[in-house]
């Protein structure tokens, strides 16, 4: 069984429009595309994607993990909007000690997260998409793009800021979940696939650089692919 991980209602219903939808930290199993899928609503942010993933992984029947939702780019021009991208990479750039600017060295308390295959987890996580789709059976869209993730507890609200992480992070697309829930799949040693569609420029809070109900759209027809039977 795959676990499929949304934030929000409003992603699990536009990923699986026929499909149940949990309440948020509630799951439900659904059968789709030939396959038995454990849809799970974790709630916004780091802290209950972990909580949510953490309780849901103890399951013994699920044995690879699937996150999905809408994301921001960093520059439209690598992502454009509507676009679906595959994270193959996730930061979490606000963990470590914190200098001046506000730049945070991972390294600087001394305390790891954890391991896994041997390396220690610090702030950063790479990740297989490729090989871990094929493991779980799934398709990736050829037109779909290979993204690096940087995962916030804030929402980046000035083009300045957006500039300083898309260079510090080499970020392409911006989420509050994606390492959580990375993180709890590459310690339990499952396959894991992150999927997001652009929704919105980051740094900007301007109208026209957002267009949620597109990017839920595109992550409907994602997810049909994803699943293809």
């Amino acid at each position: 069984m795959i676990l499929v991980l949304t934030a929000t209602a409003n992603e699990m219903r536009a990923a699986f429009p026929k499909g149940p939808v949990p309440g948020q930290g509630g799951t439900a199993e659904y059968g789709f595309g030939g396959r038995d899928l454990l849809l799970g609503v974790t709630g916004v942010g780091l802290v209950n994607t972990a909580l949510c993933a953490g309780r849901w992984l103890t399951r013994p029947d699920v044995d690879g993990v699937v996150a999905l939702g809408i994301a921001g780019g960093y520059d439209l021009g690598e992502t454009p909007m509507g676009g679906i991208c595959f994270a193959w990479q996730e930061t979490w750039p606000e963990y470590g000690l914190l200098d001046e600017e506000g730049a945070a060295d991972p390294k600087g308390l001394g305390f790891a997260h954890g391991e896994a295959d041997g390396q220690k987890i610090w702030n950063r996580l790479k990740l297989s998409p490729v090989r871990d789709a094929k493991r779980m059976g799934l398709t990736l869209g050829r037109n779909w793009l290979r993204a690096t993730g940087v995962t916030v507890s804030g929402v980046t609200g000035t083009p300045e800021r957006a500039g300083w992480l898309k260079l510090s992070c080499n970020g392409q697309m911006e989420n509050m979940e994606g390492f959580g829930a990375a993180y709890a799949a590459v310690v339990g040693g499952l396959p894991f696939l992150e999927v997001r569609a652009i929704s919105n420029l980051v740094g900007s809070r301007e109208p026209e650089d957002w267009d949620l109900k597109g990017a839920l759209r595109s992550l409907s027809e994602a997810t049909g692919t994803l699943f293809a039977a």
